[in-house]
């Protein structure tokens, strides 16, 4: 079969012209710059851009709103007269196929950004740095240990062990595996580990957080918790469902991992490794397509993260927090219809990295509203349009706010 040609369009834009503007809905191209430079600028930076906010020849941008199908999070302004080549999300597959150094640069970059991003917000919300290496895989099997879940302390353990032969704990971590061996389930499992397809049972742990990792997965079946140990507390960061990927900034920068995975439910597997990820950008080019709406929706929902970390309002953080986990699953925002979310008000409050002495109070508060409760451990709301409300009533709030404070200071 003959390689199709990709017709790509070019389009002008003078000095001081807008080429995109945050909160926009039109995400259905993104641009890479031919010649020119442009600027990129949020109403509100809620965190500083890595490599600054200039770009040019060979940059690109609107990428992570047009993959995840979501308003624009920045605006870009032409500084000089520009060149920009225009790529129709319709397009990015052919794009793969054709230019696979373009696709690997949009990978690359982003999986730095995540990287980047979600430093600074596990700083920000759980004041703890996002960086982990081997040696922290003996706290986790230290955290798992005490809330009896033996099984992914021992296999904590294991791997502290095998990866930190010379480290200081490793006596201390076969002790504990003598005393918690009694108590773990020996699960025999058939995967090889040169298979592509594995299986794995409920509650197994795929990997450990600090865990050196090559591979990233693919669910074909099931769900997968991820999950990240912080101050001695297990925060929830998302359920990953069938279509989901997961693990691939491990195998992108030969980091250890961030975050554990924790099999949910019964799952079935895609392994992708370094060995054939090279390859599958010409072979699979819609595998590589739903990597960059991935790591595209993940940058939109750190960004989103970051915002809600600027409400003062512990409650207002709680909704804003809802409305994101609504935005990411596309839901219709003024519906009258009842939700369910797949957490409960303990994730809720983990998600948003609530001090001790705020809890109790903020989740108090939360339930006053006769339109939310919790059903099965699960937060409920009668009508989905009650969280979109309450946002913009406490945005409004904060925005008031910010104009006292303001006014105040001036005449101060």
């Amino acid at each position: 079969m003959a390689e199709q040609q990709l017709q790509l369009s070019f389009v002008r834009f003078v000095k001081d012209s807008y080429v995109i503007v945050e909160g926009k809905q039109n995400t259905d191209r993104f641009f890479i710059i031919h010649e020119g430079k442009v600027e990129l600028s949020r109403e509100v930076e809620v965190v500083a851009r890595e490599g600054g906010n200039i770009l040019g020849p060979g940059d690109f941008f609107g990428v992570v709103s047009t993959m995840a199908s979501h308003s624009h999070i920045e605006t870009a302004l032409a500084l000089t007269d520009v060149i920009l080549i225009s790529v129709l999300k319709k397009q990015y597959g052919q794009l793969i196929q054709n230019n696979a150094p373009v696709a690997m640069k949009i990978i690359r970059e982003f999986s730095r950004r995540v990287r980047y991003l979600d430093e600074a917000l596990t700083r920000r919300t759980l004041k703890s740095s996002a960086e982990v290496d081997a040696f922290h895989l003996f706290r986790v099997g230290e955290h798992y240990t005490r809330q009896n879940q033996y099984n992914q302390a021992f296999y904590a353990f294991t791997k502290y062990i095998k990866n930190c032969p010379q480290g200081e704990n490793v006596s201390a971590a076969k002790e504990n595996m003598k005393k918690i061996a009694p108590y773990v389930k020996m699960i025999k499992l058939d995967n090889r580990s040169d298979e592509l397809v594995r299986v794995y049972p409920k509650d197994y742990m795929l990997f450990a957080e600090g865990e050196p990792g090559e591979e990233l997965y693919i669910i074909q079946q099931g769900s997968v918790k991820i999950s990240k140990i912080v101050d001695n507390k297990e925060v929830l960061l998302a359920v990953l469902k069938t279509g989901d990927i997961f693990g691939e900034m491990a195998l992108l920068e030969s980091k250890p991992r961030a975050a554990s995975a924790i099999a949910y439910e019964d799952c079935q597997v895609l392994t992708v490794n370094r060995a054939n990820f090279e390859h599958m950008i010409t072979t699979q080019p819609q595998m590589i397509a739903r990597l960059t709406t991935l790591l595209s929706e993940r940058i939109w929902s750190i960004y989103r993260q970051l915002g809600n970390t600027l409400f003062t309002d512990p409650v207002a953080r709680m909704y804003d927090a809802l409305l994101i986990q609504l935005e990411k699953k596309h839901i219709e925002l003024d519906s009258r219809n009842p939700f369910i979310f797949d957490f409960g008000p303990k994730e809720l409050i983990n998600m948003i990295g609530l001090a001790q002495a705020e809890q109790t109070p903020a989740l108090n508060k939360f339930l006053e509203n006769k339109k939310i409760g919790v059903v099965s451990d699960k937060i409920r709301t009668l009508e989905i349009f009650e969280i979109t409300k309450q946002v913009e009533f406490f945005r409004k709030m904060q925005k008031i706010s910010a104009a006292k404070n303001q006014k105040t200071n001036f005449h101060n």
